[in-house]
């Protein structure tokens, strides 16, 4: 009978444990044993979420850390909920950044390589959840000694956003100049290597300020020359151009300006800016393919009602006789007007547009051939497939 006890006890512990979620109010270590000093496997962050593997056992628990490390940390700095007059006891030798350097609010560390894939779990073949660029913050609580061990860069044991990689692909925020003068050491013929460092040089210059992007490219454009691939040639030089007009960027209310009076043509009829009524969508259009009811909790539409065509989307006020376009596709039949007299159809190629506009637009290297018009409460979303216009998005901000 006393084991009985002794079990639904251990059960009860245990069924708690696996209930509350668990944070270190401290900086501290993971440390190999009980009792231990210097036997440590990696450092947590204030703020850090932990498993308990056990009951507190002199002064110590068994943890989890969000990697999957099993290590001890004292009793003390595990809280079930931290607050303002946590006494924050910080570790020098730790790491992880804290908040405040102005690219990350919590604690992060930064990316070091090229394209770096964040898998859903610590194994290589698992599924890749996001590309990272050399220096992207990313949100780190514990981080191991190991540098061949994984790191869970979102910081928390949510599964469905987990995110790994390995420790040695992050580190302190990779610094411009040392990687120029890395690349201008290396012998011509070294290619692999130039090609390496170039590609860190040119996505930390989009994580950097647009000065930087004339150094970058020039010694990216070197490498890819020498690939020879006419690809990644043609591809690079549209960066190039896109990058010229970034740093020439238009002030917030030219560029509002300029698109203020913009419409769509829709089958030969402008929507006089991006409304136009009901029954003239109707009209024009038909019915719809199909008609759907959104969750809009930012109110930011027309109406809660949009209409679906093969190649349009608009929100729908049926009582108002009130339509608002969200989405256009580019055809023969559609055309989008910046303004009055800028028409942008279905033969405007994605260079063309780069070489007229590029100062008006916002562009990321993550997305490639999206870019955005800036308007007073929304943007416009410009997609280009196969070098061509492709589709215009209206997107409101919340």
């Amino acid at each position: 009978m006393k084991k009985l006890y002794f079990f639904i006890a251990l059960f009860c512990s245990v069924l708690l444990h696996s209930q509350e979620r668990y944070f270190l109010n401290s900086d501290t270590r993971l440390y190999t044993s009980p009792n231990s000093s210097s036997d440590f496997l990696g450092y947590f962050k204030y703020g850090a979420e932990v498993r308990l593997l056990s009951e507190s056992k002199n002064g110590w628990y068994k943890v989890k850390a969000d990697n999957f490390n099993e290590g001890f940390i004292q009793d003390k700095f595990v809280a079930t909920r931290l607050n303002a007059k946590d006494v924050k006891v910080k570790d020098p030798e730790n790491p992880i950044l804290e908040g405040g350097d102005h690219y990350y609010g919590g604690n992060h560390l930064f990316v070091l390589v090229a394209s770096l894939k964040a898998r859903a779990l610590p194994d290589k073949n698992a599924k890749i959840r996001e590309t990272l660029f050399a220096g992207d913050p990313v949100s780190i609580n514990y981080v191991p000694l190991n540098q061949e061990e994984w790191v869970n860069i979102n910081g928390n044991f949510d599964e469905e956003y987990t995110k790994y990689t390995l420790r040695k692909f992050i580190g302190p925020r990779p610094d411009f100049e040392t990687l120029l003068k890395d690349f201008d050491k290396l012998d011509p013929n070294a290619l692999t290597e130039r090609k390496t460092i170039s590609e860190r040089l040119v996505e930390l210059a989009w994580n950097s300020e647009y000065s930087k992007f004339d150094h970058a490219y020039q010694r990216y454009y070197e490498v890819v020359k020498q690939l020879n691939d006419p690809k990644l040639i043609a591809e690079t030089e549209l960066n190039i151009a896109i990058t010229k007009g970034l740093a020439k960027h238009k002030l917030p209310e030219q560029i509002i300006a300029f698109v203020k009076k913009a419409e769509f043509s829709l089958k030969g009829t402008k929507t006089k800016s991006l409304y136009l009524s009901q029954k003239d969508l109707l009209k024009v259009f038909g019915e719809p393919t199909k008609k759907v009811s959104i969750g809009d909790e930012c109110g930011i539409y027309l109406s809660d009602l949009f209409y679906y065509y093969p190649d349009l989307e608009s929100s729908v006020d049926e009582n108002k006789n009130q339509a608002e376009i969200v989405k256009i596709y580019i055809n023969e039949n559609n055309k989008f007007l910046l303004n009055p007299n800028t028409v942008l159809d279905h033969t405007l190629s994605e260079k063309a547009f780069i070489e007229k506009y590029g100062t008006y637009i916002e562009a990321s290297i993550k997305s490639p051939h999206n870019y955005s018009i800036l308007m007073e409460d929304s943007q416009f979303r410009i997609e280009f497939k196969d070098g061509k216009l492709f589709s215009v998005e209206i997107f409101f901000y919340c």
